[in-house]
Order: C-alpha cells, then sequence, then structure tokens
C-alpha cells in the first residue's frame, strides 16, 4: 500500500500486529511501519554478528539504535560504535552498512520514502 495524504491533518496508523515481517539477510528481518511518499519509518532486528551489506541510495537516512549495539560503517571511514538511544544522519548516496555486535533493534528513518522497499 502507497499511502500519500488527501489533505493536511491526515493520519495513518500502522497496527503491529498487522505488519509483515520480511528477511531481508541472514539473520535481518526488516518492518515496514508508517510511510507516506516523503518520509518511511522501518524497523530492523539484527541477530549477533549479522550484517546489514555496504549499499547506497539516494534517500537521506537517519539511524536509531533502539537496543543492543551495532557498528555502523561507512566507506572510508573507521567503524561508529552504536548502542541503545543513539542516532547518525547518512546523507544521500553514501556507501554505508552495519554490522549487529549483538542482537540489536534499529529504526530507519528515510526522506523520500523508499519505494524498492514497496515493490514485491
Amino acid at each position: 500500500m502507497w499511502y500519500t495524504k488527501e489533505k493536511e491533518g491526515d493520519d495513518v496508523h500502522s497496527k503491529n500486529s498487522e505488519i509483515t515481517i520480511e528477511v531481508v539477510g541472514d539473520g535481518v528481518t526488516r518492518r515496514i511501519l508508517s510511510y507516506s511518499d516523503k518520509i518511511m519509518v522501518v524497523e530492523l532486528n539484527f541477530k549477533s554478528g549479522a550484517a546489514g551489506t555496504m549499499h547506497e541510495h539516494y534517500h537521506e537516512q537517519v539511524i536509531y539504535v533502539v537496543s543492543g549495539k551495532i557498528a555502523y560503517r561507512e566507506e572510508g571511514k573507521p567503524d561508529t560504535i552504536m548502542t541503545a538511544g543513539d542516532s547518525y544522519y547518512i546523507a544521500p548516496n553514501l556507501v554505508h552498512g552495519a554490522l549487529a555486535l549483538e542482537d540489536s533493534k534499529i529504526l530507519d528513518i528515510f526522506t523520500p520514502a523508499r519505494e524498492d522497499f514497496l515493490k514485491k
């Protein structure tokens, strides 16, 4: 479902029990939470040792660590260790990834929304 607000003030409610869990890698699952064409919130769960492969995209992104510990990786830079409550802004077109140092849950916030996540 691709949602575009009909008018200012419209709300979208994502009911947790109805959100599909997708396996997106070895030890990595993704749940697309609320979104519009302008913003998207995604929950990722990593088993310890699981990796988010190095990649890039034109979207701006903020990572927020809900629980656990990850090594955020950005091409050409040393790893940044992140724990619960930490966040990190990722500019468009930066090659980046992550490695879970323990079981972890993160929220990724994208603008605009990741339309590639919605294509099946």
